[in-house]
């Protein structure tokens, strides 16, 4: 049998949020990093007619939620994250939960962290990068970052090891717009997609 893994770059980076898609406990996931690419917040879901609608503190519902994205660049940042084991099946409901991003094989260009034991190599490494219609290399206008979303992400990367919240911060761009309390006021969420972002 194939052992496959995915790259996890931004909230499943947290046990917590992996494990609410995949049904089960996620605890032992291997830090890498993804070389030739970089991460900005360049998705974009249309909050409105998405599965979950959010509100500001004021209830003003903005247009745009703005989430984590990586990308082939030119001047690549290598960003860090997690490798995750797991199976076909649990890989089609990750598909489920990044319905605005495609999965791609990111095997040759995945780099484990120096002071992990190699292990047995994984045959397959996925992340997910956005869909173009989902892609917006400048904020579009009344986008906001839903707080919990990099809090959640922070928090994560500060359970990872020594070093490794430094290193998302100096491998992610700034947030280009405000970040915000927001309140869920419209629930649509399929079973496994968390509801906090």
């Amino acid at each position: 049998m194939s052992r496959l893994a995915v790259f996890g770059y931004a909230s499943l980076v947290s046990g917590t949020s992996a494990a609410q898609t995949l049904g089960r406990p996620v605890e032992a996931a291997t830090p890498a990093r993804l070389e030739g690419w970089t991460r900005a917040w360049t998705l974009a879901r249309d909050n409105a007619a998405s599965e979950k609608t959010f509100a500001r503190p004021d209830g003003t519902e903005p247009r745009y939620c703005l989430g984590l994205n990586v990308e082939p660049s030119q001047r690549p940042t290598a960003p860090n994250g997690v490798l995750i084991a797991l199976s076909q099946p649990e890989l089609e409901r990750l598909d489920l939960r990044e319905i605005r991003y495609r999965r791609i094989d990111v095997t040759e260009v995945i780099a484990v962290a120096g002071d992990e034991p190699p292990g047995e190599p994984f045959d397959a490494v996925y992340a997910y990068t956005a869909r173009p219609e989902h892609h917006h290399p400048e904020p579009p206008d009344d986008s906001i970052i839903i707080a919990t979303y990099p809090a959640t992400i922070e928090a994560a990367f500060a359970q990872l090891g020594p070093g490794q919240l430094e290193l998302y911060r100096r491998t992610t761009a700034p947030p280009p717009v405000e970040v915000t309390p927001a309140i869920l006021v419209g629930d649509r969420i399929p079973a496994g997609n968390p509801r906090d972002w």
